[in-house]
This record gives structure tokens, sequence and C-alpha cells, in this order.
């Protein structure tokens, strides 16, 4: 089964976009995809969200546009109508699990507990999202689950920074990390897309060595 891993391998960082405005999903994600960062995750955070993946998917055919904060099969639901190319939730539920895999896209179930963790290796699932990650244990945490948990993988999310990014990536059990500080408010605010471009070619070349 493809993984949110396998959709664009080179990319070490998923930008996790809140959009207020659909007009600037478009602009956005070619910038992202300009600079390196394919796989853009709108949050469902605001009305525009939805709006916004119809957009990037309809008009940016090099962006991987993904839905995150996905709580509900009702949303895994409407994520796929909008045209989502992967779904990644904070947490997860049986309900909300069986959804994800129902909907046949690749998903990031959201994990911050050893249980939560084995819980969903119990299923089948292998991919995760580690979140919050900064405020769950960061980088010592998920490095100390690579000897019991070797199978298990993640996408750090949660206070990650272009400086930590580098100690997540570097890890054997990690295989992207996700983040904002590509999208600063101020040059959001702006529609500074070149600067977006520059952050994100800089987030593009965090990759450390595996380790």
């Amino acid at each position: 089964m493809t993984t949110v891993f396998d959709l664009a391998p080179e990319a070490p960082v998923v930008p996790v976009v809140v959009i207020e405005d659909a007009a600037d999903a478009v602009p956005l994600a070619r910038a992202l995809v300009a600079g390196g960062l394919p796989l853009v995750e709108v949050t469902l955070r605001t009305p525009a969200a939805l709006e916004a993946v119809r957009a990037i998917s309809a008009e940016v055919p090099d962006a991987i546009v993904g839905v995150g904060t996905v709580v509900s099969a009702e949303a895994v639901a409407d994520a796929v109508s909008a045209g989502a190319r992967f779904l990644v939730s904070p947490g997860w539920t049986g309900r909300l699990l069986g959804a994800l895999r129902e909907s046949g896209l690749p998903f990031l179930p959201g994990v911050s507990t050893v249980s939560e963790v084995v819980a969903l290796l119990e299923q089948g699932v292998e991919t995760m999202k580690f979140f919050p990650a900064e405020a769950a244990g960061g980088v010592p945490y998920l490095k100390s689950l690579a000897g019991p948990l070797p199978q298990a993988r993640f996408c750090p999310t949660g206070g990650v920074s272009a400086a930590s990014a580098p100690s997540y990536l570097a890890l054997r059990n990690v295989g992207c990390v996700g983040g904002t500080w590509m999208l600063p408010p101020d040059a959001l605010a702006a529609r500074d897309w070149a600067r977006v471009e520059t952050l994100a070619r800089e987030a593009a070349a965090l990759r450390g060595p595996v380790g």
C-alpha cells in the first residue's frame, strides 16, 4: 500500500498550511512546489480550506495536495470530494481509522504515546504522524522508539522548526517532518510568494544523514 512517504520521498518537509482566503491557495502552492516541497497539507481549520484544496488540485498539477486536521469520517469524505491525495489526523479512533482506510488514500493518523503506536501496528498501520512532536518528547522520544518498534515510521509535526528539523530527519524512523516555518504570517499577509519559495527551498535542503 502506498504511504504518504512514498508520494514524494525526496521531500523532507510537508508544509502545514492554514488558508484564510482561498484566492491565495494557488500562488501559495506554486511557491512551495517551486521551492521543492510538492507535498502540501491544507488543514481543515478555516472555512476556505476545502475550496483551497479544490483550487490547488485543479490548477497546480505538480502539487500533491492533502488535507490535515481530519478528525471525523465526515471530514474524510469532504477531503476526498475536494481532491485530496493524502489525509492527516492529529489523532485517531477506531471509526476514524476505518474511514481513513476506506478512503483509499495514503494517510497519517496521529500518535503521541507508545500505546497508540502499538495499537496502530496491531491494525497493520506503520506510518504515523507524531503530534505534538516537541511537546510530546521530541527527538529523544522518537529515538527511544526505534529499538522496540523499528517498523513504525513517523512524520513529526508540532513545534518543529528549521533548527530542529535536521535532528528529526536524521532518525531512522522519521520519513519527513511537518512544519509551518516556511510560511511566516507576515509573508502570507503580504502575499510575498517569492519569500515563501525561498524558505521552501531552504527547507527542502534540510534532510540530514540517516543515523
